[in-house]
């Protein structure tokens, strides 16, 4: 009796810390042909539970961090990925978790041309209405340059430490360089059309930062410098920022940054 007493309260324990609204299916793979190269690419899918092709839904992409896959805003426990999953299932929304050309993407042409790709398919295979954006880590990055690129695609971001300035981020050089074309010093253009930090008024869509002061990963300089921009420029913009902490972001702030963007659109 104590043990089973024990489960249940464990179990009320961890309902109260990742409530859950709503369900979506478990995720499945998808594989297409992408259009700029040829090659097979994926992306996870989730769907309401009680999804009816006849009616319209949002839409929702997770953007996985450098060294991961389209799994783990899918699949994975941590709290930046859970908050995604809660905030699809809560407004019925249809997710999806691409591989954005996985593990070291960082968003670069390939990966940007696949994410155009899959966007206008889902469109054409659902009845779409809002595109909303997130990511952590390289994918908080990602989302930036995505949303930055194609602000006509995109009605809301969210960023969770993420950057926002290829030009002076200094980590995962190597990787940055295979996914860009070129390294910093032989391709810097390209690294500036990759940064958020340079087209503010691109980014006319409700914006939301999650930032940790001590984030040595992914510095938080860049995303606060573009927040104090985009509010210049009177843009719906949310910063949520943990001077103490480091290189995540909590389920509750993911879950209150993904509801200002959701809300101010």
């Amino acid at each position: 009796m104590k043990r089973n007493l024990a489960k249940m309260t464990l179990a009320l324990i961890a309902a109260a810390a990742f409530p859950c609204h709503g369900a979506l299916t478990p995720p499945r793979d998808v594989a297409f042909k992408a259009g700029i190269d040829g090659t097979e690419q994926f992306y996870m899918e989730m769907l309401p539970v009680d999804f009816d092709q006849s009616k319209n839904y949002d839409l929702i992409i997770g953007l996985h961090g450098h060294g991961s896959d389209r799994k783990q805003f899918a699949t994975d426990k941590r709290p930046e990925c859970a908050s995604f999953r809660e905030f699809a299932a809560k407004h019925g929304m249809i997710a999806v978790t691409p591989d954005y050309r996985a593990k070291t993407s960082w968003m670069g042409p390939k990966a940007e041309a696949d994410l155009v790709q899959i966007i206008n398919e889902l469109k054409s295979k659902y009845r779409i209405n809002k595109v909303f954006i997130a990511g952590g880590s390289m994918g908080g990055t990602s989302a930036l340059t995505f949303a930055a690129l194609h602000p006509e695609l995109i009605d809301g971001v969210t960023s969770m430490n993420g950057h926002a300035n290829h030009l002076e981020y200094e980590n995962f050089q190597d990787a940055i360089a295979e996914s860009f074309g070129g390294s910093k010093s032989e391709i810097p253009e390209e690294y500036k059309r990759r940064s958020a930090e340079y087209w503010p008024e691109k980014l006319t869509m409700p914006t939301a930062f999650t930032v940790s002061g001590n984030d040595t990963s992914v510095p938080p300089g860049s995303t606060l410098r573009l927040a104090a921009m985009l509010k210049k420029l009177n843009r719906k913009v949310m910063v949520i920022n943990r001077p103490q902490g480091g290189h995540a972001t909590s389920f509750d702030d993911g879950m209150s940054a993904m509801e200002f963007m959701f809300k101010e659109r």
